[in-house]
């Protein structure tokens, strides 16, 4: 067995293409082994500023010898009058192989011609040599680069490569234009500590080598060694580090050699919201903050790649940067206090939101408005309504504060806190912060009433206009965010179980959104649709439904369920919910036949799918067995339970009632006194299909059963 050793030494990569590329060769690598057939014991992936690597141990010398099947024309164009054509002729030359080798086969698509092939295997030498330079290339990112005057793409120069299979330097080439980059076992230490070049006499001495030059290649080592420097020097300061992923991983692909440093800045810039201190330090400065119950302390932990000697000037360095960095937020804290909140808002005209869709002025009135209907429809009392009214007038103000143009990040966070400095009341400066949440997959959701209602009319008026103008999100491209706005809108009506009516929103939405721009067609329909596509990806992602109960209560193809899902999305998601329950406690078994059964016949008839009691469409008259009564009996029986269920949401009861019925219906299709559904009298078939339309329609209040996989 042998082991293959890959290293891409560059100038210093961005810390997201780090991660980002081991990522993609934790996925190509093993496939394209796979594909070659080679076998493989461990992949190791390795990851600094200044190189990507990778390991595979236990690795056969060669691909085994194999025999391989392959198909070639069919008969009738291999072989005319019994004997062979052009077609056979060429297959069999291409293949290397003698007419005589060819072999008639047949197939589900007729007879075709095939050959069995003895394929000997490729040395592994053979393989890396072409398959190297496309794990490199094929890469992806963001902002690559050209350079020199070549066309090779990379996010930053690439300066050597290393390439061993065990001893042996494998001859690997990336040519860029004029210059030639060759394989040898030459790396380059730290480039502070160590910049010497480094040799490496053998694949699996590659992580060792390394070290001695002062760089730790492995990820999750250097990840550990940083996290554990930091918690220690926070202990010395009496407090305890903010370590939160994003920037751990961040700094673990920013450094080679990670020594902490422990930093301080003046205690009157602790009067600062220490918000705007953690975004000084974490965005702009990649520190770590330290609090001591609760409470941040004025120091700072940063990650050093240099001389561990050298910390005390690092620190002085790092020290008068982040100073001039609060003296200026401190500043524009001030001077943004000066004024009332609301005093910000003519400038929001200024602020274009969209160039055909007017300013951020503009998008507050709108904001405003939808709101207003949103409280209607929750029936909220005035309090509440003149909280949420302040906090949509007031949400976007903060964006022309100096605080916010010079630090982005903390829009919505300073609305809060300049509201309350204005004297508005805690639920308005809530819901400015909390409109904004959920800003990603795994952010907070807004608690209060105030941000949950603002943040559905902010969400649903960039929806309703940019849809309107015709930009609707294809494939990956969605530069306006609007499948994160929907899954907001979904999941903050779910998270707040609030008793919204999204389908009648999204038609006043689009009617004044036409009304305002009579040269645009209604973006209604492609809205509803992409709603429908939203909740089907959260209800099955999230909440992990089957997808075919998620089919059974959104319908295929069925407006009625459509609409149903758009008028409640909090019965849409229960319903849902209930389903997966009944599968996975077995109830969904006691009625699946039954019910599925009569759902397919049904479907013969043409009863409506709103119609529940028996006595309006079925003829006792026309009955021939006691089956039939039977079933009559019971679904009158059934009416009164179905009905409460519907009005209530308590699906169990219909549930219960379904599995109460079930015998019934059995003994209607197959008992003693079975019948045939689909009988000569037209009179009588009606009758029977009517039956079952109604069990269908009595299933419908809870979800279409067609769908349904039988467990």
């Amino acid at each position: 067995m042998v082991n293959f050793l890959l290293e891409v030494g560059t100038e210093e990569l961005p810390a997201d293409f780090v991660g980002g590329a081991i990522a993609q060769w934790q996925k190509r690598i093993p496939l394209s082994l796979q594909e070659q057939f080679l076998t493989y014991e461990a992949i190791e992936y390795y990851g600094t500023p200044r190189r990507l690597g990778v390991l595979i141990k236990g690795l056969p010398a060669k691909q085994a010898d194999r025999e391989e099947e392959i198909k070639g024309p069919p008969r009738s164009a291999a072989f005319k009058d019994g004997k062979p054509t052009k077609a056979a002729e060429g297959f069999a030359k291409k293949q290397g192989v003698e007419l005589e080798q060819l072999q008639i086969r047949d197939t589900d698509k007729g007879e075709f011609v095939f050959i069995q092939k003895q394929i000997t295997g490729q040395p592994v030498t053979e393989i890396f040599t072409e398959l190297a330079p496309q794990w490199i290339t094929k890469l992806e990112g963001r902002r690559f680069m050209r350079w020199g005057d070549g066309d090779l793409r990379f996010p930053r120069p690439i300066r050597w490569l290393v390439a061993l299979l065990d001893e042996e330097v494998l001859p690997i080439e990336l040519v860029n234009g004029s210059t030639v980059i060759k394989s040898d076992r030459l790396s380059v230490g730290h480039r502070l500590l160590h910049p010497a070049t480094v040799t490496i006499p053998i694949a699996t001495a590659y992580v060792a080598c390394l070290q001695k030059a002062y760089v730790e290649v492995e990820p999750a080592k250097r990840c550990e060694q940083i996290k554990q420097q930091v918690e220690a020097a926070a202990t010395k300061l009496g407090g305890k580090a903010v370590i939160t992923e994003s920037l751990l991983g961040e700094v673990t692909n920013l450094v080679e050699w990670p020594t902490a440093v422990v930093g301080k800045f003046d205690p009157e810039f602790l009067s600062l919201p220490p918000e705007v201190i953690t975004t000084v330090m974490v965005t702009h400065q990649r520190y770590f903050a330290v609090k001591q119950n609760s409470q941040l302390l004025p120091n700072f932990i940063t990650i050093s790649n240099g001389d561990r000697a050298k910390a005390e000037i690092i620190a002085a360095g790092n020290e008068r940067v982040i100073r001039a960095r609060l003296a200026d937020a401190q500043f524009f804290y001030q001077a943004d206090c000066d004024d009332h909140l609301e005093c910000y808002l003519p400038q929001l005209e200024n602020v274009t939101f969209q160039e055909d869709l007017g300013s951020m002025r503009d998008k507050v009135d709108r904001i405003l408005e939808i709101s207003v209907q949103i409280c209607e429809q929750l029936e909220l009392d005035e309090q509440q309504r003149n909280e949420i009214e302040s906090t949509a007038l007031l949400c976007k103000a903060d964006l022309v504060t100096q605080m916010v143009y010079e630090f982005p990040e903390l829009q919505g966070v300073m609305g809060g806190k300049y509201a309350l400095v204005s004297g508005e009341g805690e639920m308005v400066a809530k819901g400015i912060f909390e409109h904004y949440l959920p800003r990603g997959a795994d952010d907070l959701m807004p608690t209060s009433l105030t941000g949950q209602v603002v943040g559905l009319a902010d969400r649903l008026d960039t929806l309703v206009s940019i849809f309107g103008l015709g930009m609707i999100p294809t494939g990956s491209a969605d530069p306006f965010a609007l499948r994160r706005a929907a899954n907001g809108i979904i999941n903050v009506t779910w998270q707040g179980n609030l008793e919204i009516n999204l389908a009648q929103l999204l038609e006043q939405g689009a009617a004044d959104f036409v009304t305002a721009h009579s040269d645009q067609e209604s973006p209604l329909l492609a809205l509803q649709e992409f709603f429908i596509q939203r909740i089907r990806t959260l209800l099955q992602d999230e909440l992990k439904i089957d997808y075919d109960l998620v089919n059974a209560v959104l319908g295929e193809n069925d407006s009625e369920y459509t609409q149903r899902a758009l008028k409640d999305l909090l019965d849409v998601r229960d319903r849902a919910l209930f389903l997966q329950q009944i599968r996975n406690n077995k109830q969904l078994d006691s009625i699946y036949e039954t019910v599925n059964r009569s759902t397919r016949l049904a479907a013969q008839g043409d009863l409506d799918t709103q119609q529940l009691d028996p006595r309006a469409v079925v003829n006792p008259a026309f009955f021939q067995k006691s089956s039939e009564q039977a079933f009559y009996d019971a679904l009158v029986e059934l009416v009164p339970q179905t009905e409460a269920a519907q009005a209530e949401s308590n699906y169990q009861v219909l549930v219960n009632s379904l599995t109460k019925i079930a015998p019934t219906v059995s003994n209607f299709f197959d008992g003693t006194e079975s019948v045939l559904v689909m009988d000569e009298n037209p009179d009588i078939k009606r009758n029977r299909l009517n039956l079952l339309a109604l069990l269908r329609n009595h299933a419908r209040v809870l979800a279409d059963f067609g769908p349904i996989v039988k467990s």
